[in-house]
């Protein structure tokens, strides 16, 4: 049986490799001039989303408060998994990928106009469509949400 601290601990290593992602995508973005694509920016806002999930959930020492924000962060890693193979796999393959669901979901919050440096759209899926190391960022992301979804299920349906 795991323990209150542990399960906190769970949460508070999802938050954190979450806010890495993001991280190394505005390394990439800024660093490297590499311009994110909608989708790219709308699976910065699920990794973000799962990081305040987990961390509310790690502040709360209540055991179901805990799993549901597993849950919550488990179904965000699913739809984040969902997005980047939609990148690559749909998005990154047409000439546009303008007014896509990632657009409207995005202009809908309205979080390119708050915090244009993190999640303003600069490129089209097929010219944001890059490597790193051989493997497509899309293909990237998409371990690391796998990773993030076995975290939080974990969390969600282990024993506390």
């Amino acid at each position: 049986m795991r323990s209150r601290p542990q399960v906190a601990r769970w949460l508070l290593a999802i938050a954190a490799l979450s806010v890495a992602a993001v991280a190394a995508a505005l390394v990439s973005q800024h660093g490297f001039d590499m311009p994110p694509c909608p989708w790219c920016v709308l699976q910065r806002a699920i990794y973000l989303a799962i990081a305040a999930v987990c961390l509310i959930g790690a502040a709360l020492a209540v055991p179901l408060a805990r799993r549901t924000a597993g849950a919550l962060a488990l179904l965000l890693a699913l739809s984040g998994a969902a997005s980047a193979l939609y990148q690559h796999l749909v998005a990154a393959r047409s000439a546009s990928c303008n007014l896509t669901f990632a657009d409207k979901v995005m202009s809908t919050l309205g979080l390119d106009s708050i915090l244009p440096w993190l999640f303003q759209v600069y490129a089209s899926c097929a010219d944001a469509a890059v490597s790193l190391l051989g493997v497509p960022y899309a293909y990237w992301s998409l371990a690391l949400f796998a990773v993030l979804g076995l975290g939080a299920a974990r969390v969600a349906f282990g024993r506390t």
